[in-house]
């Protein structure tokens, strides 16, 4: 059949029309919500990369974990600055990390809420990267780095993580950590793996975040090369291998083809993070008046689950939300 017989715009005709055959509709089950959290208390300051993101002490932070649960997000994950930083990171395990508290608050107040956390050393180590560094070749140690990844994602679930997600991009993390969880009897602790992460140019507005930024050099020889579908994928079945439970690609919007080809090959959960310079982006553009911001934001989050994801990590978790209460689900 074809033109004139077939007229395609008959589905579109009405708002109505086009919602009952939409093929995606976004829910704020989709949503997984960051969260900066820093030590003291009653401490809430602005993310100038970041517009209308905050750095939040553990108080405050379940402040907002209160917001996003009343507005149906059932998922936050949790990114910790500490108070000192060293060379082995060490920080990172601190039974009172501001992470390490935040996770008890939540679990204490809202014990439904999935509380993910992020497991990577560069926030907590001085010199920045995500793994031991060596002083005299300036590589950073794969297998040393390892345990201490480990001892991460252990002080995080023995606070009541339900998730660690590792991040780091160091060979063979996923098992050390299952392994280390699984000797400490926390067996029902899932691992979300930031399988395919790439070494982008999109997150610089979250270093600035969490002050995570390295001192010298880059990431290109731990995180993935943007040109490169065939490794991400052998990336995520090697996760998938030593027990990752869920696995993501980062960043989301330049790499949906990345997370189509996940979606073909791979029965697990998948998750996109729609990372900072995302964000940031499309904010920008909206305080220039060149977009929408309630159309294109939408736009994005949906693009982002046609494409296979399960879960959104997004910094517009709860204006979206929000606009979705409004209207319920969102028509185009």
């Amino acid at each position: 059949m074809q033109f004139p017989e077939l007229r395609m715009r008959r589905l579109r005709r009405t708002k109505t029309m086009r919602r009952l055959v939409q093929e995606v509709v976004l829910t704020t089950n989709d949503l997984v919500y960051p969260l900066f959290v820093i030590p003291g208390h009653m401490q809430k300051h602005p993310i100038g990369s970041l517009k209308n993101q905050f750095h939040l002490s553990p108080d405050e932070a379940l402040t907002v974990c209160k917001q996003v649960w009343d507005l149906g997000i059932g998922s936050v994950i949790l990114f910790g600055l500490p108070e000192h930083k060293d060379s082995m990171g060490t920080d990172s395990h601190s039974t009172n990390g501001p992470v390490q508290q935040t996770i008890r608050l939540i679990k204490q107040q809202i014990p439904d809420m999935v509380v993910m956390t992020d497991v990577c050393l560069c926030q907590y180590t001085d010199h920045g990267h995500c793994g031991v560094l060596s002083e005299q070749s300036g590589v950073i140690r794969n297998d040393e780095s390892l345990a201490l990844l480990g001892q991460m994602a252990l002080s995080h679930a023995e606070a009541g993580a339900d998730v660690v997600a590792p991040s780091d991009m160091m060979d063979g993390r996923v098992a050390a950590i299952r392994d280390t969880l699984d000797d400490a009897g926390l067996t029902d602790v899932a691992i979300l793996a930031y399988s395919a992460k790439f070494a982008s140019a999109y997150y610089g507005p979250f270093r600035e975040a969490a002050h995570s930024a390295p001192q010298s050099g880059d990431r290109k020889t731990y995180q993935m090369a943007p040109p490169n579908a065939r490794e991400a994928l052998r990336e995520v079945a090697l996760d998938i291998q030593e027990g990752a439970d869920m696995v993501m690609v980062k960043p989301a919007m330049p790499y949906l083809d990345i997370l189509v080809r996940m979606r073909q090959e791979f029965d697990l959960p998948l998750a996109a993070y729609n990372v900072s310079g995302e964000y940031a982006m499309l904010c920008a553009a909206a305080d220039a008046g060149l977009i929408d911001y309630r159309q294109a934001m939408l736009e994005s989050l949906v693009a982002i689950k046609r494409a296979g994801a399960d879960l959104i990590l997004t910094y517009f978790a709860i204006d979206a939300a929000k606009t979705l209460h409004q209207g319920g689900a969102f028509v185009f």
